[in-house]
């Protein structure tokens, strides 16, 4: 039955989709059902065929047909019930499950170089976690186990068989507006700013406000959930709330910041004309959620508590360190393609650049290895990877993620910034162009093809963004140490110490 709201209508899930899609597929759906997205003050129609989105339309096409592509199909997809379906939806039961879905994590980072930051097998970590811990959400306090409506455990479930078995792709969006952090969302100028629950009906809850920050918007649906450190509307429980909806769903809107890809030659702007994800803030103006699509009501502490107790944080860090692993690797790669183009690889100084990025990626690899051996299934037989490893990459990279492209400023120097364009190179001055830009080990094409890559890494707009997104990934910093000196178990390393002081 499809359920009604101001005269239009939400469509129902079906859970009986073919698994995973090609590209093409993903750009009809986008075509069919765009999501509601605001850009430079005009509505995208069609964000496939939009100046600012349509680059990266065709690169997320690109990343789905990767799961097609038949040297990878057997890593990027599984086989269930006599379907593939992508691998990062699958739930891992030994450590070489693990082993599998990180590999896979690798490839489909690699084929963004690491910077596309929200691609969905991020998000289908988190659903594949919640789904296969869905009787988490029975515990809410506003949970009726067997209702058809209230049953948000029997819902989690059917969302993440919906998502999984129609390959699509979410988005999300944790926080409030930053309006007053002094202030409790209720003491705001109007209790509405941030997302909150207005009322319940026959079909759904109708909910009001809005929520930062949703990186990679173009996508089919968009799933609310609770931040994993702020707690700043735990003064209210109309607050907490667990949902997942279609992007174009009636009365909710996406204002996107302004795009970085500004319509340039992919040989100018390599990264930025194929990765800008874009990131927007998201408003829900009275939205109907369906109540087949809620997991959690007004229950502040399971709210809180979502993300660890089903695990989906471990498993979504998971997938991070190793998208973290091909960023670092492809900052490796440039590196030391400049050195060998420039031929300054003799040098001491150079050779020290180098071996800090190598030493980067090698503690990033070394806390993936120990995360994958150290796994245990948790309390729902999901074989889980450690913790302790993983909370040490998230706190370790995003304190030292802005040396990677000042790095390749270093390396590179005057030669990251004069680089004459495509259209340069074909112009009245290009045989100059040619002789005066080559290097040792280059022509001059060559040459700034990859020093366009470094720009593109280190300095350009896309880079300056990439940077406070690895600052902030997982949140303030500051809360982030907090949380690990909050659970990390230093228990058996206090009593050595006790013991050998004691020692006679």
């Amino acid at each position: 039955m499809t359920t009604e709201f101001k005269g239009q209508t939400i469509p129902p899930m079906h859970t009986g989709g073919q698994g995973a899609v090609t590209g093409q597929r993903f750009l009809d759906r986008l075509r069919q059902n765009p999501p509601t997205l605001y850009i430079d003050g005009q509505r995208v129609a069609d964000p496939t065929t939009h100046p600012s989105t349509r680059n990266m339309c065709q690169s997320l096409a690109g990343l789905y047909d990767l799961q097609f592509q038949e040297d990878l199909k057997e890593t990027l997809t599984y086989e269930d019930g006599g379907k593939r379906y992508a691998r990062s939806f699958m739930v891992p039961r030994t450590k070489d499950d693990l082993r599998l879905i990180a590999e896979s994590h690798r490839i489909r980072a690699n084929y963004g170089l690491g910077f596309l930051g929200r691609a969905p097998d991020y998000m289908n970590a988190n659903v594949m976690a919640a789904g296969a811990g869905a009787e988490y959400f029975n515990g809410c306090s506003a949970a009726v186990p067997g209702d058809p409506k209230r049953d948000f455990a029997a819902n989690m479930r059917r969302y993440y068989e919906y998502v999984q078995g129609n390959d699509l792709c979410l988005t999300h969006a944790l926080t409030n507006p930053q309006v007053n952090r002094s202030k409790m969302a209720s003491e705001l100028p109007d209790p509405y700013i941030a997302l909150g629950i207005v009322e319940e009906t026959d079909e759904g809850v109708i909910v009001r406000g809005a929520r930062m920050m949703a990186t990679l918007p173009i996508a089919d649906e968009i799933l609310i959930f609770p931040s994993t450190v702020l707690k700043e509307n735990a003064d209210k429980s109309r607050y907490a709330m667990g949902f997942g909806i279609p992007t174009n769903t009636p009365g909710l809107s996406f204002q996107c910041r302004e795009p970085i890809d500004v319509g340039r030659d992919p040989e100018d702007h390599p990264l930025s004309s194929r990765f800008d994800e874009q990131d927007a803030f998201v408003i829900f103006d009275d939205v109907l959620v369906p109540w087949e699509r809620i997991f959690l009501l007004y229950d502040v502490e399971l709210a809180n508590k979502a993300y660890a107790g089903t695990d989906a944080v471990l498993h979504m860090a998971y997938q991070v360190v190793n998208l973290k692993i091909a960023k670092t690797e492809a900052f490796l790669g440039t590196a030391q393609s400049i050195v060998n183009a420039i031929g300054s690889g003799g040098f001491q100084h150079v050779q020290a650049k180098i071996a800090e990025i190598i030493i980067m990626l090698e503690i990033m690899k070394a806390l993936e290895v120990a995360a994958r051996e150290q796994a245990e299934p948790n309390d729902y037989g999901v074989m889980t990877p450690a913790r302790a490893p993983l909370d040490a990459a998230r706190n370790y990279y995003p304190a030292n993620h802005a040396r990677l492209p000042e790095l390749l400023q270093l390396l590179g120097a005057s030669g990251i910034i004069m680089m004459p364009s495509k259209a340069d190179r074909e112009g009245p001055l290009g045989p100059q162009i040619a002789k005066y830009l080559q290097t040792g080990n280059a022509n001059a094409d060559e040459r700034l093809r990859l020093f366009r890559l470094a720009w593109d890494m280190s300095m350009s707009s896309f880079a300056g963004r990439q940077e406070l997104y690895e600052r902030y990934f997982f949140g303030d910093p500051v809360r982030m140490h907090s949380a690990l000196y909050e659970v990390y178990d230093s228990s058996e390393a206090v009593a050595r110490i006790g013991e050998f002081l004691q020692r006679k």
